[in-house]
């Protein structure tokens, strides 16, 4: 069965991060200027998780959270947003939940990100190993999972063991450089993660730092796209992207907006892909309408909060022109 058939379960598990991002408020006020602050669930696979959620799919979340008051924050916030969290463990002693600091606005954008001890990399072997894995139609993992020990065993074992299930994996690159102990390290477990997965998303400096080269993005992209029975999404920003899938080269553009942050479009993008996918629509159309949730997410604030439902997704679709090829 193709990758693509197997997605029509729309049913994800999302291996990776979970935690709070805290916004200065109101829209526009630097860090250092707020006197208010509000918080919202953060975290690239649990917004991916929300995404994919809010579109009407189903998403199970593999991640450790602090045992304290902020890893409950997640977890109730998973709740809210019905993604489900029984894979979630709460983790003890020093380690802490991701926490971001995260400024609605454009220019001079500041995001300050707090991942000393990060709880997500208390992610074990034993948390993925005994998964029924045949519950779900595809894998989602981001890159960060693999930045550090335990969670780089533990997300190989994740893909090991949704590929002898049958499951299509898909790696959203989502490079942090922070996270990583070298750039040389980070490069050379990006190219074993995508090589072995069947849906790779990245921009193209992602894409580049993979290649080792950051003129060889598109060159990496293309290699990918010609050795896998799924697709290569090669993102551009403003330039729209490039889907790769065999021999095939689909170029989109992009949903112009206003936008008030530049933080959770790939995310967005994520879930709207993959759920367009699983809803049968065919690559360029979902591609599309990963770009349309991207948009519709910088053009608010927060992320998670941020992710559209179908009826607000069908909406922008029919009220903004595009797409645009700049």
């Amino acid at each position: 069965m193709s990758p693509f058939a197997k997605l029509s379960r729309d049913r994800f598990l999302v291996v990776g991060r979970g935690g709070m991002d805290i916004y200065p408020d109101p829209p526009g006020v630097r860090t250092e200027d707020a006197v208010r602050f509000f918080a919202a669930l953060g975290g690239s696979a649990a917004n991916i998780a929300v995404a994919v959620t809010r579109l009407g799919g189903s998403a199970s979340l593999v991640s450790p959270v602090s045992d304290d008051a902020v890893g409950r924050y997640v977890v109730n916030q998973l709740d809210r947003y019905g993604v489900d969290r029984r894979h979630v463990t709460f983790v003890g002693g020093q380690v802490r939940t991701s926490l971001a600091v995260v400024e609605s606005r454009i220019e001079d954008h500041q995001s300050v990100i707090y991942r000393n001890g990060a709880a997500d990399f208390e992610l074990t072997v034993a948390d993925v190993e005994n998964l029924d894995y045949r519950d779900y139609g595809a894998l989602i993992t981001t890159g960060t999972v693999f930045a550090s020990e335990p969670s780089r065993s533990a997300g190989f074992c994740a893909l090991e063991r949704a590929r002898s299930a049958g499951l299509p994996l898909v790696f959203d690159i989502d490079h942090r450089p922070y996270s990583w102990p070298s750039a040389e390290i980070a490069c050379e477990i990006y190219s074993r993660v995508g090589r072995s997965c069947d849906f790779v998303v990245g921009n193209d400096d992602e894409f580049g730092f993979m290649a080792g080269d950051y003129s060889r993005g598109l060159d990496m992209a293309r290699e990918l796209g010609r050795n896998t029975s799924g697709a290569i999404v090669y993102k551009m920003g403003e330039r729209g992207a490039i889907t790769l899938a065999g021999d095939r080269e689909i170029r989109t553009g992009i949903y112009p907006v206003t936008a008030l942050k530049p933080t959770g479009a790939g995310d967005a993008f994520m879930g709207g892909f993959m759920s367009s996918l699983a809803n049968g629509r065919d690559l360029e159309a979902a591609v599309l309408r990963g770009s349309a949730c991207a948009a519709i997410v910088v053009s608010k604030v927060a992320c998670a909060p941020a992710m559209p439902d179908m009826a607000t997704l069908e909406e922008f679709l029919s009220a903004h022109d595009g797409p645009v090829q700049l």
